[in-house]
């Protein structure tokens, strides 16, 4: 197989990305419907070349949990399509004139908003993040250059093969959306180089990759994806609605990075509440990393219910981990104030949750917790751009420069500003 050429594909992009910043809405439209469709007609070839990507994952030992990121199944590809479809009814981002006034000496002024230009991805393990990507960049009149994980190779290759076929059939450049062909990591240190070429780098993976992009990547870089996820359970909390949202939040997919990690029980509703929990959580094998607190109230449950194995005694990093898996830290606290200040010294800025009906409380949550979203009554695992309205999203971010949050296609446009006279010259 021939090698990829970075620097031709560079040139390509930034030719194409002017392009598709004058494309029509009718012929993305046309594209992406066509993707939609094709995820469906095509399952069987996409899910062939997932069985490989699942077959070496296998052989080489991967976590059922870093499995399950990287496994499309028919529903999940279904669920790809309904996606691409929600991106479809958003309006065109392209051209939309954000604000606009006619200043005193008759000059017209508009904020428009203009595709970034050339968006660079670097990611990991799930093959979903090809077809959101490539969907969301064309819509937003971005190209995309895209460098996946070894292990999700051959799904992501079908699945961007199947993007560029569907955008040509529309009339639009196939290398509006480009995949880089091999497993070869120095095609990683290349892309981090790329200034002149990538407008936006996005990793979209673990910790180690995010960390690497931040440091060395010579142009903006989104960081984010890392998810250290709590929810509070406040004193006011209702306890069955408590259960329910804490369960979902680590049990519904445990290897995403809205899952929740760590479980935070004011004092007063412990002795109520975590026994609840536990069983709830024992039930489908999570395994609970308590603090002292926890493991005086939990340990005669665990022993009743022969959970013995499921209960442990947390270390100190426990409640710093990411866990994508089915294990979550619980620790018991005083007061909101305990939990805020927990939350301010473990979080990761991604999902944080209350449970609670004081609505003071609430606020006091809502407002004093920095984190790109945060749920009061809810499952952390909402913090997704679908389920935001937005369709799908390129990346969570968790920096605030220049989004935060689940990015769709509003935040991977930039605006310049427009501005029409008659003669006007500045005294």
């Amino acid at each position: 197989m021939t090698k990829p050429d970075l620097e031709l594909i560079g040139a390509r992009a930034r030719e194409v990305s002017r392009e598709l910043a004058r494309t029509s809405t009718e012929s993305k439209v046309a594209a992406l419907t066509a993707v939609a469709d094709a995820l469906v007609s095509d399952a069987d070839s996409i899910l062939e070349a997932n069985a490989k990507d699942i077959e070496n994952a296998e052989s080489s030992g991967m976590s059922p949990e870093l499995q399950d990121r990287l496994l499309l199944t028919e529903e999940r590809l279904a669920d790809l399509a309904g996606s691409v479809r929600g991106i479809l009814a958003q309006p065109d981002p392209v051209g939309e004139i954000i604000e606009e006034q006619t200043r005193p000496n008759g000059l017209k002024v508009q904020r428009r908003r203009i595709p970034l230009g050339v968006i660079g991805l670097i990611y990991e393990s799930r093959p979903n993040v090809t077809i959101d990507m490539a969907s969301l960049c064309l819509m937003s009149g971005n190209a995309a250059i895209m460098r996946g994980g070894s292990e999700s190779y051959e799904s992501n290759l079908a699945l961007a093969s199947l993007a560029r076929n569907c955008i040509a059939g529309a009339g639009i450049p196939a290398d509006a959306v480009q995949f880089v062909e091999s497993k070869d990591r120095a095609y990683v240190e290349q892309m981090l180089g790329m200034k002149k070429y990538i407008d936006m780098l996005i990793p979209r993976g673990g910790a180690e990759l995010v960390r690497m992009v931040a440091e060395r990547a010579t142009m903006p870089a989104i960081t984010g994806g890392i998810g250290v996820c709590h929810t509070y359970v406040d004193r006011a909390a209702d306890l069955e609605k408590a259960v329910a949202i804490v369960h979902n939040a680590k049990v519904q997919r445990p290897s995403v990075c809205n899952a929740l990690d760590t479980v935070l029980v004011h004092a007063e509703i412990a002795g109520a509440f975590l026994p609840s929990m536990a069983g709830s959580f024992w039930r489908d094998g999570v395994e609970i990393r308590g603090d002292r607190r926890t493991l005086a109230l939990l340990e005669p449950v665990a022993t009743e219910s022969n959970a013995n194995g499921l209960l442990k005694a947390a270390v100190d990093e426990d409640f710093d981990t990411e866990f994508l898996g089915m294990r979550a830290a619980v620790r018991v606290v005083d007061s909101i104030d305990d939990a805020l200040d927990h939350i301010e010294e473990h979080g990761s800025n991604h999902s944080e949750a209350i449970v609670t009906e004081d609505a003071d409380t609430m606020d006091r949550f809502l407002n004093e917790v920095d984190a790109s979203a945060v749920f009061a009554n809810s499952s952390t695992r909402f913090n997704d751009g679908g389920e935001f309205g937005l369709g799908a999203e390129v990346a969570i971010s968790t920096d605030k420069l220049h989004a935060y949050g689940p990015m769709g296609l509003k935040e991977i446009t930039s605006y310049k500003w427009v501005v029409v006279g008659d003669g006007q010259i500045r005294s």
